[in-house]
């Protein structure tokens, strides 16, 4: 049985990410969200694209103000107004002025902009109460971002304020990575839809949906396939089919010791290499992991906890590395005190399910309560963490520092 970071390890080493050469789809701005860009971003633009304005006020040339002071102040003939989205046409010279506002170019000549609120405006003379610093709330082309140099890395996923970047260097198609692809299927004769009616020793398949949230949360595409019975021959089709069609296959149920486990079998016969079917960890010991060679394949525990815990610990930064993000899609581990007692039998590397809160400043697990069981899912709800007690650490207590696995 492998440990829970030797099983990280080969996961992790067995995934290539979706790269430009073959994986690169071409969309416009608005369904570019949350997509990932595939390369870098150069722009024929400067930003800001001229000099311009970051106050409303005049702008003037400084050697004209610098002595300004509310006792002796400078008076300039304003020559024009400048209005947003208008282009200068005179030259600010001696003992002038020009009206100006936020965002507006910046006529030549002037070389500073003194606030409105340090000036009085009598017909078209302007009184300067303040002497401002050379080249005050004056924005220069370029500042923000020289055109030809890059703009956006590849890699990085595109959220609001990389949609807008876009559009400002008036860049509408964009190169993004095409979205992995998930099949999704459930085994057990024992299993039922939602809406079937539910009989005696049967259970409602909750993990196929919780597992299709997961993945579509990731921006993944999903591939439902459905329950399949415990029968060989419609389980080969269904594999065949998910490895043949998905970049990444998650079953869940199937891969324990019990007569009609046939999962593991199927996967070595469609010529599957097995890398573990079981992890030193509570809940998920039951997990298995196999590649083909166009496709991952996770047999996760049927236990409803077990396949989320799973599914938290491993799939979704294997989901994350694969889309062909460049940094971030690693798991989120912070340290933090328990509120409460933690208790393991020490055998296994042990997750328990709770909530981070904000204690006077200071963030603390609690647990959500104490009747934690694989199969209860209901206690599950509302929880955004898991604390991690290694193998040989039997209790942590209260105030005492645990290593918490953030879930989203």
């Amino acid at each position: 049985m492998l440990s829970v970071k030797d099983a990280e390890t080969i996961i992790f080493n067995h995934v290539q990410p979706l790269n430009q050469e073959h994986d690169l789809e071409i969309v416009d701005l608005l369904t570019g969200f949350h997509r990932i860009l595939a390369t870098p971003v150069i722009s024929a633009l400067d930003f800001p694209h001229w000099d311009n304005s970051a106050m409303d006020g005049f702008a003037v040339r400084y050697e004209d103000v610098q002595s300004s002071t509310p006792e002796n102040p400078t008076i300039l003939e304003v020559v024009q107004e400048i209005p947003a989205g208008y282009q200068p046409k005179n030259t600010i010279k001696q003992g002038q002025a020009a009206r100006i506002f936020t965002g507006v170019i910046i006529p030549k000549g002037a070389d500073t902009v003194v606030m409105q609120e340090k000036t009085k405006l009598q017909e078209n003379r302007v009184s300067i109460f303040s002497a401002p610093q050379p080249q005050e709330f004056i924005r220069k082309q370029g500042d923000f971002y020289q055109a030809g140099t890059e703009l956006l890395p590849g890699g990085i996923t595109l959220k609001a304020a990389e949609i807008a970047i876009l559009a400002a260097a008036q860049l509408p198609k964009i190169s993004v990575l095409r979205r992995p692809r998930v099949a999704i299927f459930s085994s057990g004769d024992e299993l039922v839809t939602p809406e079937q009616t539910l009989k005696p020793g049967q259970i409602v398949d909750s993990n196929q949906y919780a597992l299709a949230a997961l993945v579509r949360e990731l921006n993944a595409e999903v591939l439902m396939l459905g329950i399949v019975k415990d029968n060989p021959t419609a389980l080969i089709e269904t594999i065949n089919y998910a490895i043949n069609h998905a970049d990444i296959v998650l079953s869940s149920g199937g891969v324990s010791v019990g007569d009609y486990d046939y999962i593991d079998k199927i996967l070595a016969s469609l010529g599957a290499e097995i890398h573990f079917r079981a992890v030193q960890m509570r809940p998920g010991k039951p997990l298995t992991f196999a590649t083909f060679t166009n496709s991952l394949y996770f047999g996760l525990p049927g236990n409803p906890v077990s396949a989320l815990v799973t599914f938290w610990r491993f799939v979704q930064p294997t989901i994350k590395k694969l889309s062909g993000i460049n940094r971030g899609w690693e798991s989120k581990f912070i340290k933090v005190k328990s509120h409460c007692e933690l208790k393991s039998n020490g055998e296994m590397e042990t997750y328990i399910w709770g909530n981070l809160k904000l204690n006077n400043g200071i963030y603390e697990f609690e647990q959500t309560s104490s009747n934690l069981n694989s199969g209860n899912l209901i206690n599950l709800a509302q929880t955004n963490a898991l604390a991690i007690l290694p193998v040989g650490k039997t209790l942590i207590s209260p105030g005492e520092e645990t290593l918490v696995l953030q879930i989203e």
